[in-house]
């Protein structure tokens, strides 16, 4: 490995105390460019100019590599000379004002609403862990609550009587949802009834709770997930997110406004609830050129 790159190594590990997959790719990503450098009879990794890092980055995209891997090399790049300027190895950056190619923003996968009732159809409601399953997947999508949130559940954040969940408890994101009626008469079947089959403690405060009688875990719930995706055979590939995405597209399709939709989701940015409008403006396109006899 080229010195100035071993150095590098050396100051990410500790002084940067970045983590070792982070530190495996910038590294890896150096020794490819020099091995590219080399190669080519180039200038060695230390003299080189703008120039140069852009006909390499040229390179990586006339074989194929990802806007991501490009951009990706660029930050390896980019914290590589800068470490050399500082470290006065170098008198110019030649990354300065490099610009990262713009990546397209993929839209979430979200259900057809058709295929969230399937999904939703999927326990069996004659045992406790089908009512327990029910309540969990009723939830996730009457709310949009994240899978984090779903799981640190008290029975004390679900308010039966006036319909609404306390998310995110003794943190500054606190928010009260509103959850429907479906999702109500589940989660009372699940409380009143079932909840305590599981529970092995009675000071147990976890709303769901496994076989252990303690809290479920993130794991368990997204095994719980998988299971019914394939009973369902809905062919796509759907986790515990999907289900907040469909939350999120759903009322938006329906009229919601964009403002109440990213504070029922605690979105601190309302740009990160915008990529939802692009899904709903899609779904105008399709039923456009479906309905429209000269689309």
């Amino acid at each position: 490995m080229d010195s100035n790159i071993l150095k590098f190594n050396g100051y990410l590990e500790v002084e940067k105390e970045l983590s070792q997959n982070t530190i495996e790719s910038y590294i890896r990503d150096l020794r490819q460019f020099n091995a590219y450098l080399e190669e080519n009879n180039l200038s060695d990794i230390i003299h080189v100019n703008k120039t140069l890092i852009i006909t390499y980055l040229m390179s990586l995209q006339k074989s194929g590599k990802s806007v991501s891997t490009i951009s990706r090399n660029i930050a390896s790049l980019r914290s590589f000379y800068q470490f050399l300027l500082n470290d006065g190895i170098i008198n110019k950056d030649p990354t300065i004002n490099l610009q990262s190619p713009k990546q397209e923003r993929k839209l979430p996968s979200i259900l057809t609403p058709k295929e969230v009732e399937i999904l939703l159809e999927q326990p069996n409601l004659n045992c406790s862990k089908g009512i327990r399953d029910k309540a969990m997947l009723e939830l996730l999508y009457a709310s949009g609550i994240r899978v984090s949130e779903l799981i640190a559940l008290n029975v004390d954040d679900i308010n039966l009587y006036m319909d609404y969940i306390l998310s995110s408890r003794d943190t500054p994101n606190e928010r009260v949802i509103p959850i429907g009626k479906m999702a109500v008469d589940i989660l009372s079947l699940y409380i009143e009834k079932h909840r305590m089959s599981f529970v092995k403690d009675c000071d147990e405060k976890s709303l769901f709770v496994n076989y252990h009688g303690k809290r479920l875990t993130r794991q368990g719930f997204w095994k719980i997930v998988r299971g019914y995706t394939n009973q369902a055979k809905i062919n796509k590939n759907i986790t515990p997110h999907t289900l907040r995405h469909s939350f999120a597209a759903h009322l938006l399709q329906n009229g919601a406004d964009l403002k109440s939709v990213q504070e029922m989701l605690g979105h601190a940015d309302i740009s990160t609830t915008q990529v939802y409008t692009l899904i709903t403006k899609n779904k105008i396109k399709e039923v456009y050129k479906k309905a429209h006899p000269r689309a």
